[in-house]
């Protein structure tokens, strides 16, 4: 399929439906918004485009679901964190899931009939998450799971979850679950940061009941899950979020007093070295490569790209951020969060030197 004649006709669809989002700008607000623009895409084909066959897909590379991503995003018909749960979880589902729960469940999130999010995170085991401590231990032809996740993304809007847990010592004890929240004994507590959105949560799982064919893969086969997830969150995912700062930095522009300013040069810089990584990340995907420690420098230019765009706008646009009412101030908040979010920029840098330079623990 030619790339270029698939976006051209993405644009003409797109110019012709109106999915432009209602006044309601709360999460909630967004969260509706992404169902009605998943559904949209979905009933006229283009969500499916880079999505096997055998999940509801119309096949092709990944790269024309990066295309789609980037022209709904960037025309600001979709948030990028929601919208970017698909890029994340969907691949996951279709390798590690028994095949027919994949081609039932992936549908459902790719047409926005469902949302999932993704229980890795615990209190004390964020960065260092091979020291999780949420517990499965099985009974019968079932699993129960005890303990708590932090910094889960929209699980309050959530169906399921893709659920880490300790089921054995060490990186070879940790086992991945395809998890209901509606399952008795979850209980989902919203947390609101410093930008004033909700949109993370305290997630509880109190003798929570999960059926041995929710497992996905083999027990033991959740770090190695995680590690292939990971990969997809720090890369293929910032497709859009790229187009979105493209489209704030657009903004900035129309309404910074000195356009010529120096900080709008090293702002677009940092963002056009960041979506030239992430292309040749999405061309290595297309070709057949696994996606691996080497995202983390998408990462680490994705973090410096958000800040410097946005201490931009504190600089050029004086007061915006601290006295005005405006998007930009929550916007400028979360972009603090860039550094940590996915992996904190130590550990990505770690990640650098130690598996891609092999520099040593030291």
């Amino acid at each position: 399929m030619n790339v270029e004649q698939f976006r051209a006709d993405l644009r003409t669809w797109l110019d012709d439906h109106d999915l432009t989002p209602g006044p309601d700008r709360s999460l909630e607000g967004h969260m509706r918004q992404l169902v009605r623009v998943h559904r949209a895409l979905y009933d006229a084909g283009w969500m499916r485009y880079g999505w096997p066959v055998e999940v509801g897909g119309l096949g092709g590379p990944p790269i024309l679901r990066a295309i789609v991503g980037e022209e709904v995003v960037g025309r600001g018909l979709a948030e990028p964190g929601p919208y970017s749960m698909v890029e994340v979880l969907a691949p996951t589902m279709i390798e590690y899931a028994p095949t027919q729960l994949a081609a039932e469940m992936v549908p459902r999130l790719l047409s926005g009939r469902e949302l999932w999010c993704q229980g890795f995170s615990e209190p004390g085991s964020g960065s260092d998450l091979a020291s999780l401590s949420t517990r499965a231990a099985p009974r019968g032809d079932d699993w129960i799971v005890n303990g708590q996740k932090v910094w889960t993304s929209f699980a309050q809007f959530s169906t399921r979850c893709i659920l880490l847990t300790r089921t054995a010592p060490g990186h070879e004890g940790i086992t991945a679950f395809f998890v209901d929240l509606d399952t008795p004994g979850i209980t989902i507590r919203p947390l609101r940061t410093m930008h004033d959105v909700d949109e993370f949560c305290e997630v509880y799982f109190d003798d929570v009941v999960i059926p041995a064919g929710r497992m996905l893969g083999k027990p033991g086969d959740g770090w190695r899950l995680a590690m292939d997830l990971l990969p997809y969150e720090r890369s293929t995912c910032f497709w859009q979020r790229i187009a979105y700062l493209y489209s704030r930095f657009d903004r900035l522009i129309a309404e910074a007093v000195d356009p010529d300013d120096f900080g709008l040069g090293a702002a677009y810089l940092a963002l056009h070295t960041l979506r030239c990584r992430s292309r040749a990340t999405l061309h290595r995907l297309a070709d057949g490569q696994r996606l691996g420690p080497e995202t983390s420098i998408d990462k680490v230019l994705l973090a410096t790209a958000e800040q410097r765009l946005y201490d931009s706008v504190r600089d050029m646009l004086p007061g915006v951020v601290e006295l005005d009412e405006s998007p930009w101030r929550p916007e400028y908040l979360y972009s603090r969060a860039a550094t940590i979010y996915g992996g904190t920029a130590e550990i990505q840098r770690n990640i650098i030197a130690r598996r891609l330079l092999e520099l040593g623990k030291e």
